[in-house]
């Protein structure tokens, strides 16, 4: 991450979920650099995955698992703190992580949750077993999705948008990024037909006149295809290193994981995904 200011309007403390993994490592990196670029508390969250009757049947393989979870945490605390970061430090016990970390979220009002992802198949095959795409789903704040190979630097954004009340939240989010960084935005809407160009059209008009009237210079796409694949396409040839969305699509229903749009986009793209929770 680069630049002089904060790219959030708001980022008093962030929370990082971590699972001692190598696809967290890159999740720590950014939380680490983005805390201090905006002056924020970071919180540094690993659950042991556990539940009462392991607990009772198994206590030294518990045990060992949260002296590896906290020995990692210690490492991320010692980072922060080189970086001139405050760091808090928690070992959870759980057998829903997902929820462990959202009520870590909701109890310290953080501002942004930061995960990594795994592979390419781990939210496309486990769409709705996999820990961050329930952490994003019911996630009370934004979430940005870190690559386990991209750096987000915040400057080339493309920010995705359908007309729902979510893409809105999105555009308007990705608007702000690019008026505090100077950022080169790029607004995309996909359509799977010719009936559904003058609406998509439209959506990319909208976001154009609301981004003018910040002052920020937005190109407009509308492109054909598959959604997912056409956001990922387009992020490739634009040189994007981030992808904004909105947590659902159209036909976005509450409390839903998330739309099958987003998660696709993150379990395939290779840059960070910041996905806006319309409030």
């Amino acid at each position: 991450m680069s630049g002089q200011g904060c790219p959030m309007a708001k980022m008093d403390t962030i929370l990082v979920a971590t699972d001692v993994s190598t696809y967290s490592e890159n999740a720590v990196k950014e939380a680490i650099l983005l805390a201090k670029q905006c002056s924020s508390r970071l919180f540094a969250v690993s659950v042991v995955i556990t539940n009462l009757e392991f607990e009772v049947t198994m206590p030294q393989v518990v045990e060992k698992e949260e002296k590896k979870a906290r020995e990692h945490l210690e490492s991320v605390k010692a980072r922060a703190s080189k970086e001139g970061v405050v760091c808090d430090i928690m070992v959870i016990h759980g057998d829903e992580p997902y929820q462990d970390i959202i009520r870590q979220a909701l109890e310290n009002r953080v501002d942004m949750i930061i995960v990594g992802r795994h592979g390419r198949t781990g939210l496309v095959r486990l769409m709705m077993g996999s820990v961050a795409a329930k952490v994003i789903g019911h996630a009370p704040c934004n979430v940005l999705v870190v690559s386990p190979i991209a750096t987000t630097e915040f400057k080339n954004i493309l920010i995705a948008t359908d007309g729902s009340r979510y893409s809105e939240a999105a555009v308007r989010e990705a608007i702000g990024i690019a008026k505090r960084c100077n950022s080169h935005l790029v607004a995309v809407t996909v359509a799977s037909s010719e009936v559904e160009v003058i609406p998509a059209k439209d959506n990319i008009e909208q976001a154009i006149e609301l981004a003018s009237k910040e002052g920020v210079k937005a190109e407009g796409l509308t492109v054909f295809g598959k959604p997912y694949e056409a956001i990922i396409e387009t992020a490739k040839q634009k040189g994007s290193d981030l992808i904004v969305v909105g947590s659902h699509g159209r036909r976005g229903v509450e409390r839903l994981l998330m739309g099958s749009v987003t998660e696709r986009v993150i379990g395939h793209t290779e840059v960070g995904v910041l996905v806006v929770k319309a409030r």
